[in-house]
């Protein structure tokens, strides 16, 4: 299948809804069809018509079309492995119509080893120059760590490898598999292999297993914080001597099942405040958003309230989620409603055994 990669966007009219998206598409699609089918003015008869649209719903959205076979045009929507964008990715997708000769897609799909082959800075990534090893830690057994080695290393020109293996097991792999099956990834010269070399063919089959294993040791595990305690911290910012303070859930971060919640919902505000701190408004405001989010994100549906810090003119509240998901639609949705009060914004990230939180921990 020939792909037309595009990681493009420009201004047009406003599209916000998936409804919107797909009406417009449909006055679109047989041009379109017939931009792919030819071959011939792709970027001016397809991608800048497609581009725009796709930014005005979201930002961060991307796409790759092409022919699946000469009566089928397939497209492909990217989050570009952002994690924050898949699952608008997924309901765009879900909302798509049906069409005979179209296959819409979302996320880029894993792909045979033998059919994955790329060229990039020089290099070329393959199944037969390619391999890994698992890294098995004592502390943190869950954890999946794995190491890359390539036949051409070369240290001086590590990043533009790092970034080629990146390429290739985003597309070995597929995008979300890419995303969240591997907690940690590391590139290093075949000679400093400490272990077995495995061919890289093996890593969606290792990836599997260990995903099995996962699931039936902590599908069912749930936290009640119901009964919990909690300390107050004090401090002082090691940059601006500002005091700060933090609400943190003791039992939690003592609890042994932590890798059951493995993504880390981090939000931050700013705000303007004598000596780093909020004044009154916005400290009874930020209470009043962490209620209602929590309200929503609930122990028994996987999500925990792991604690808060305020200081150096910033409020973060820290979550440990079962799903990235939910977390990341309800988040958006409470922002919005708050953005005219609260400035802010936060990440979601991967972190097993919540080190992230270490500094809390005694």
């Amino acid at each position: 299948m020939g792909m037309f990669d595009i990681f493009k966007s420009r201004e047009q009219e406003r599209i916000s809804t998936y409804e919107g998206f797909w009406n417009w598409f449909l006055t679109e699609e047989k041009s379109f069809f017939k931009v792919l089918s030819k071959g011939e003015n792709v970027e001016r008869d397809f991608c800048e018509h497609l581009s725009p649209k796709l930014k005005e719903l979201r930002e961060g959205f991307f796409f790759l079309a092409g022919m699946l076979d000469d009566k089928t045009a397939e497209l492909i929507i990217s989050a570009d492995g952002r994690l924050r964008n898949i699952p608008y990715v997924e309901e765009l997708i879900e909302s798509a119509p049906k069409l005979g000769n179209w296959k819409f897609t979302g996320l880029k799909p894993a792909s045979d080893i033998q059919n994955t082959s790329i060229r990039m800075s020089g290099y070329e990534y393959h199944a037969d120059n390619m391999w890994f090893y698992a890294i098995k830690h004592e502390r943190y057994p869950d954890e999946i760590d794995i190491v890359i080695t390539h036949d051409d290393f070369n240290q001086e020109d590590k990043v533009n490898l790092e970034s080629g293996v990146h390429i290739f097991l985003d597309n070995y792999l597929g995008e979300l598999n890419f995303a969240v099956s591997i907690d940690r990834i590391s590139l290093i010269s075949p000679s400093d292999a400490e272990k077995e070399l495995i061919p890289i063919s093996k890593l969606k089959d290792y990836l599997i297993w260990r995903e099995k294993e996962f699931v039936e040791k902590y599908e069912a595990t749930y936290y009640d914080s119901e009964n919990d305690s909690y300390s107050a911290l004090k401090g002082n910012m090691k940059d601006s001597g500002n005091s700060f303070f933090a609400t943190i859930n003791n039992n939690l971060l003592e609890w042994d099942a932590k890798p059951s919640h493995p993504w880390v919902m981090e939000i931050d505000f700013t705000f303007e405040g004598p000596n780093g701190m909020p004044d009154e408004r916005t400290y009874k405001l930020l209470d009043v958003f962490e209620d209602e989010l929590t309200s929503i994100l609930k122990d028994s549906d996987g999500f925990l309230n792991v604690g808060r810090e305020t200081g150096d003119n910033h409020r973060r509240i820290y979550f440990a989620c079962k799903d990235f998901r939910k977390a990341t639609k309800v988040i958006e949705r409470i922002m919005e409603k708050y953005e005219e009060g609260l400035k802010g914004d936060f990440m979601i990230y991967k972190d097993k055994y919540w080190l992230s939180f270490r500094k809390f921990m005694a």
